[in-house]
């Protein structure tokens, strides 16, 4: 009897999540480790669709060091994600303060700050060329009518880059906001009563108890941020197509153009294998900042 419990506890304890598991790990591994290592494969070679390919080495990441436009856009990735990403994080944090009590009536605002994030990044910019536009824009429309002048809001490279860093805050900071909600609300209110019987205020209950309690999920939202800026496509291609000129030309534009368009695919890979690795890079990094700070 007692081998029998122990036996049965074992298949609880191991062999069952392992069973829960294995459609996902099953999933993972057929669309991301099998595309990871082939794309990794493909870095090595002069591969064409149509012409088929050849072993070359290492030349792909040596022709990447003197490609100017590879440079060009990680600088235009790297500077997009250095302004998204803090904005992106604060604007989420900000709403879910505000938002984060549970009552009826910050349910309806969670509901309308969430509801960006189900839309497309398609429909996305569709709507924001809508408003932007140069000469039929929504927003230059009403401008004129009050006797201003219109705004090159998408084709001057300056105002370019802030309408993208704009709307890729506003297209996204619904899905965070809910990230912090979640941990706001995780926070045990025997710390709040503590907290107000010592006269605390709401700066200091903010800066020593929510705060360091959200750490967790900052991290998680960082991290998310981070990635997702990193793979910005869809809704940079829709608004100004990587212009004017490459203002706005990012490296997951570059690696679409150079595999699909120029039929370069083991170049294309080499971008894609530098992308990941620098996006692993600054990933290991925030952990290791996090952990860090978490054993201060």
């Amino acid at each position: 009897m007692a081998n029998r419990k122990k036996g049965a506890s074992s298949f609880h304890q191991t062999r069952a999540p392992l069973f829960f598991l294995a459609p996902n790990l099953l999933i993972f591994f057929i669309f991301i480790i099998i595309p990871a290592v082939s794309g990794l494969r493909m870095s090595f070679y002069e591969w064409s669709i149509l012409g088929g390919h050849s072993f070359t080495g290492i030349s792909n990441y040596q022709a990447l060091i003197g490609d100017a436009m590879f440079w060009k856009t990680l600088g235009n990735t790297l500077r997009f994600v250095l302004f998204v990403v803090p904005l992106l994080t604060a604007s989420a944090l900000c709403i879910a303060l505000l938002v984060s009590a549970e009552d009826s009536s910050n349910g309806l605002f969670r509901g309308f700050y969430y509801l960006p994030t189900m839309l497309s990044f398609v429909i996305v910019g569709i709507t924001w060329r809508w408003i932007l536009g140069d000469e039929i824009g929504v927003l230059n429309y009403i401008i004129k009518q009050t006797g201003g002048e219109s705004v090159q809001w998408l084709t001057l490279p300056a105002m370019a880059t802030t309408s993208l860093i704009f709307i890729s805050v506003w297209a996204q900071t619904g899905f965070y906001m809910v990230m912090f909600v979640g941990g706001l609300q995780a926070i045990p209110e025997s710390l709040f009563d503590a907290a107000s019987i010592d006269g605390a205020s709401k700066w200091q209950t903010f800066t020593k108890i929510k705060l360091p309690m959200i750490r967790p999920t900052m991290l998680v939202v960082v991290v998310l941020a981070t990635i997702n800026s990193f793979k910005a496509f869809e809704l940079i291609f829709v608004l100004t197509k990587g212009g004017p000129g490459t203002a706005t030309k990012f490296l997951v534009q570059s690696i679409y153009q150079v595999a699909f368009e120029e039929d370069r695919m083991g170049y294309a890979s080499s971008m894609a294998v530098i992308l990941m690795l620098v996006i692993g890079v600054l990933t290991m990094l925030q952990f290791k900042l996090n952990k860090e700070y978490s054993n201060e």
